[in-house]
């Protein structure tokens, strides 16, 4: 089976696109509505003004004096509610006064030039003066309701609301398809460079010469791929080439150390010195075995092996001890058994190295299978913790295998680490590819 690539998910940028999208066309639809609203309102206004005015001069064409004291004489087909004509003294001569609006009508009433109030919040109050033609001069006042007017200016504003928002609708789904249509072919480079690892150095995005943004976006990581993939070859051959030229002369020292340690004529020193030789040969032996294997491992994504399959081969390594527990498990690794072991076996190596018990313990977390290696050794001192996986470096709790076991499990995908939070003793994870085993949400 092959590994389920990790999900690549743009979810997050192309939610910030929608929410920059969003707020921009709320921002607009409400200046506008605020816009529309402004405009109506003096609209309105200067509605109920005209309105005012025409009633105004209708009725005082309608005026006149035809008595000979100059009484003024309105018609009253003329007079209508919420409408009084005032002589030269204030006295009201025509008409009615809405009980709600009598103080405005009488302080109008002796204005000598044209006013408009507002009486209360319902009406707005218009006062006129005029002169009819024997010079009888008097005031017309009239009141005219906003309440049709408002109703209209609500009327607006719901349908100017209703028009913004179906406006920020239209503009968050044309951003929503826009950035999941334009955004499209990054996700799928994503995923696709997701499920690429070094042993797919031929791999290129290959979209075509660059014409616009996104193809030369893969251009260029094309580009830079092809950097990278030079130069991963070229180290893996060195590697291999490094570790296959020592093998000679290290075969040798190896024999004459075997031939010596033959002799019936060592003393005890020379006999241990000759031992030291033989370990060390066997440490250098193994280092680059594992370094060759890591170099010209071409492993396919299809590899993997079980927890049992580690099991058992982790207990031919080391056969049974009682300093060694180690944990049984049916979880599975997504990674060759042989680097699997050669990525572990330093590590455990090291434990044993200073621990009287060292523990392999199994935990998984989504596609991640980790193997924590925990001892009740000194543990690691913190003057070695920050070059703890440097080659060469070797500590009452660090050997050199350490950056061995890192560089084996980072060739498929994984790692080691230190687990600081550990007392009692040192912990190292070994982090390494497995099946996804988290509840689909």
């Amino acid at each position: 089976m092959r590994p389920r690539a990790p999900v690549v998910d743009l979810a997050g940028v192309r939610r910030q696109l929608v929410l920059i999208t969003g707020l921009v066309a709320v921002g607009v639809a409400t200046a506008l509505v605020v816009i529309v609203q402004v405009v109506l309102a003096g609209t309105s206004t200067a509605a109920v003004q005209r309105v005012l005015e025409d009633r105004a001069s209708a009725l005082i064409g309608a005026t006149d004096s035809a008595s000979a004291d100059g009484t003024l004489t309105v018609p009253d087909e003329r007079l209508e509610p919420g409408v009084a004509v005032y002589d030269d003294t204030g006295a009201r001569v025509a008409g009615t006064v809405p009980p709600s609006l009598r103080e405005d009508f009488q302080t109008l009433s002796t204005t000598t030039t044209q006013r408009a109030v507002t009486g209360g919040e319902a009406y707005t109050v218009l006062a006129r003066t005029f002169e009819v033609a024997d010079g009888t001069r008097g005031v017309v006042v009239l009141a005219e309701p906003l309440a049709p007017y408002e109703r209209d200016e609500h009327a607006a504003l719901l349908v100017s609301v209703s028009a913004g928002a179906l406006m920020v609708l239209l503009a968050v789904a044309l951003a929503a398809w826009t950035s999941r249509r334009a955004l499209a072919p990054v996700q799928d480079m994503a995923r696709t460079a997701a499920e690429w690892s070094e042993h797919d150095l031929e791999r290129r995005f290959d979209l075509g010469p660059p014409t616009d943004e996104i193809r030369s976006l893969a251009h260029t990581l094309d580009g830079l791929l092809e950097k990278v993939a030079a130069t991963i070859r070229a180290e893996q051959r060195l590697t291999s080439e490094l570790a296959h030229e020592l093998r000679t002369p290290l075969t040798a020292i190896r024999g004459t150390a075997d031939l010596v340690a033959m002799r019936p004529d060592l003393d005890d020193q020379l006999r241990e010195d000759v031992t030291d030789i033989q370990t060390a040969c066997t440490t250098m032996a193994e280092t680059m075995t594992v370094l060759l294997e890591v170099a010209r491992s071409q492993h396919s994504p299809d590899d993997s092996c079980t927890g049992s399959e580690v099991l058992a081969a982790l207990v031919a390594h080391y056969g049974t001890r009682d300093d060694l527990h180690l944990e049984a498990s049916l979880v599975e690794v997504r990674a060759p058994l042989s680097l699997v072991v050669r990525a572990l076996v330093p590590v455990i190596d090291n434990a044993l190295r200073y621990a009287t018990l060292t523990t392999v313990t199994i935990r998984t977390s989504g596609d991640v299978v980790e193997y924590v290696v925990t001892d009740d050794g000194p543990g690691v001192p913190e003057s070695v913790l920050a070059g703890l996986f440097t080659p060469g470096v070797s500590t009452t709790s660090s050997g050199l295998g350490l950056s061995l076991a890192r560089r084996v499990a980072r060739s498929v995908g994984g790692d080691v680490l230190h687990d600081p939070a550990h007392s009692g003793g040192a912990a190292f994870v070994v982090r390494l590819p497995g099946a996804d085993t988290s509840e689909p949400t």
